[in-house]
């Protein structure tokens, strides 16, 4: 991220100013007037208001995905010296709220602003150090596939102005590539080398991008050269000849990601050389000290990875307990890992893989959510204003990306949330999953939370675009359960679905913490989940490769979901015929992400008040 060091600089310094004075006597004052409250809150909210916005107008691509147009012909410094540069600013604000702010003088939700920020700096302050300690190449969410993702779904054009920008962003690609490579460069030098199974998916995804018309003599589009002209042609006004010198244009933008892909390409196949198949970060320098932090970032708590294992085959127990109730009563005669198998293998579960098929998986996922927003009212007061679509991973990344994902859409609501579903094996889509699926990426978990969230007034916009994970995966797992207390789930195998759903997240708290603690390889981790669920090999596959590629990401959710179910039970046993689910929902959503021990301090405040 490009950050604009002399602006921020002089904000920091003249903050700074402006509260020395008599600072020593603001710190130990306890008792504030009504007028000082109020005083010192807007200090604190208009330093994060204009923080978040030099940050903002510093990333053209959040500018982008905002619906905002500056800088719309540009990509992010990612370079290490941005990195830097962060690290500094960081620092620096760090030591103007611990200098400047009388933190007994905020009014409520100031102060818990205040807390999230200043952990927020902290954290940035300790991670420097695992800087390199990612793969920004990966067949989840690599930049080899999110640069022309971003490109398609996030650069919109409704004029001649975002037509050139477009084609600057084109040409372009090749130096943020160049500033990729020598990232990459940088992490295998540290001792933080790519798995082997992910280059060639890296490489695959690259030769897709750049197969096709202009790239390659094919008669087929390419998936960048579709969207520009598709995009081009939307254009109201333009003539076949008023299009000529912007195609002309185009094209040296495509010469340019052409040399971006194959030096890319060239990269990862000199480094594939002498990748290992030895898959946990325990590889890593300091490896286990990064997992350790790792895990306390997205769980937002303290649990070791022992705990987190044990929790993990506790759950898959419990779980598995269900599943055989259900098989009782659909009177299936064997085991259940023979139960497994036929819900693995019977025709009856899977749409075909035909665009047939396809287009009715989609259109069935989008039916579940329309019906699941008429009954929101019964669970939630406060409902999203922002839309929701649901479409198919793009051609280009479906044969590597996950099995669905959301996708959220703009803060002025002109670009709808989504659903993406991914078709590419239908045998990976079972029907039975269907309705855990569409509410967990959808209504009411993802799209409800993150639209809720942007759309909040009173609080700073950097609460608005925060995430902790263990918060919004928890809460997209928790969702998944919540449409079972309105009767959804009458098909018993649409009920199984549901428990798979859970026994998959079950089993990541196991095979995340084998592969990067306990020194499993990739074979333990794929047999683990192929011996305690019913999901595909190929579903199995693709989950220990998210693990390994995204270390501690997926414990998230059932840990995060954990919580929530306890604190919704605690509110509930202590207000007994008081309880609201609804008012339970509004806490947990009307402060926007927050770690999970924030949580529970809101949802004590509320029952203490209800009480």
């Amino acid at each position: 991220m490009k950050i604009i060091k002399t602006s921020l600089a002089i904000l920091a310094l003249s903050l700074a100013f402006a509260s020395c004075e008599n600072k020593e006597t603001k710190k130990e004052k306890t008792n504030f007037s009504q007028t000082e409250i109020k005083q010192e809150s807007e200090k604190l909210n208009n330093f994060f208001t204009k923080v978040t916005e030099e940050r903002i107008e510093n990333s053209p691509m959040m500018l982008t995905r905002l619906g905002r147009k500056g800088d719309h012909g540009k990509w992010d410094d990612i370079s290490m010296k941005a990195k830097a540069e962060e690290l500094e600013l960081s620092k620096k604000y760090l030591q103007w709220l611990q200098d400047s702010i009388s933190v007994n003088a905020l009014d409520k939700k100031t102060k818990l602003s205040y807390d999230l920020f200043k952990q927020r700096l902290v954290n940035d302050t300790v991670d420097y150090k695992y800087r390199l300690y990612d793969y920004p190449l990966n067949q989840m969410h690599g930049m080899q596939a999110e640069i022309p993702a971003f490109l398609i779904n996030m650069h919109q054009v409704s004029d001649v102005k975002d037509v050139k920008d477009y084609i600057k962003r084109l040409k372009n690609i090749e130096p943020l590539f160049d500033q990729l490579i020598a990232n990459l460069k940088a992490s295998h030098e540290a001792g933080v080398q790519i798995p082997k199974f992910v280059f060639e998916k890296v490489i695959r995804d690259s030769k897709n991008v750049i197969t096709g018309k202009p790239f390659t003599s094919d008669s087929k589009n390419s998936v960048l050269y579709e969207d520009f002209m598709s995009k081009l042609n939307s254009i109201e006004g333009l003539t076949e000849e008023d299009k000529k010198p912007f195609i002309k244009e185009a094209n040296k933008g495509f010469e340019n990601v052409r040399n971006a892909y194959t030096k890319l390409i060239d990269f990862m196949q000199h480094e594939e050389q002498r990748a290992t198949t030895d898959d946990g970060v325990w590889k890593f320098p300091n490896g286990q000290e990064y997992y350790a932090n790792a895990l306390k970032r997205t769980t937002t708590t303290d649990l070791s990875a022992k705990e987190i294992h044990d929790i993990g085959l506790k759950e898959v127990e419990r779980i598995h307990k269900e599943m055989k109730a259900i098989k009782e009563q659909v009177g299936f005669k064997g085991t259940l890992k023979e139960f497994f198998k036929f819900m693995k293998n019977d025709p009856q579960f899977y749409y075909p893989e035909t665009k047939k098929g396809k287009e009715e998986y989609v259109a069935e996922a989008t039916q579940i959510i329309n019906t699941m927003k008429g009954r929101l009212d019964e669970l939630f007061i406060t409902k999203p204003k922002a839309d929701l679509i649901t479409k198919p991973v793009e051609a280009f990344r479906e044969k590597s990306a996950g099995k669905a994902f959301y996708q959220r859409g703009s803060m002025d609501g002109k670009r709808p949330g989504t659903y993406y579903a991914n078709t590419y094996d239908m045998k990976s889509m079972p029907s039975y999953q269907m309705e855990a699926l569409a509410y967990h990426e959808g209504i009411p978990g993802h799209h409800m939370q993150i639209s809720i969230a942007q759309e909040l007034d009173g609080i700073p916009m950097f609460r608005k675009l925060g995430g902790y994970t263990a918060y919004v995966e928890g809460w997209a797992l928790y969702c998944e359960n919540i449409p079972k207390e309105l009767g959804f789930y009458k098909d018993p195998y649409s009920d199984f679905g549901r428990l798979a759903m859970e026994l998959w997240r079950a089993c990541r708290l196991v095979v995340d913490t084998g592969i990067h603690e306990m020194k499993w390889t990739r074979e333990q981790g794929i047999e683990f989940y192929e011996n305690n669920t019913p999901n595909s090999s190929a579903d199995c596959i693709k989950m220990v490769d998210r693990h390994i590629v995204m270390p501690s990401q997926a414990t998230a959710y059932k840990i995060g979901m954990l919580k929530i179910m306890e604190l919704r039970e605690k509110a509930k046993t202590q207000l007994a015929d008081k309880f609201d689910i609804r008012e339970f929902h509004e806490v947990v959503l009307s402060n926007g992400p927050v770690p999970l021990n924030i949580l529970e301090d809101l949802v004590d405040e509320y029952i203490q008040g209800k009480k």
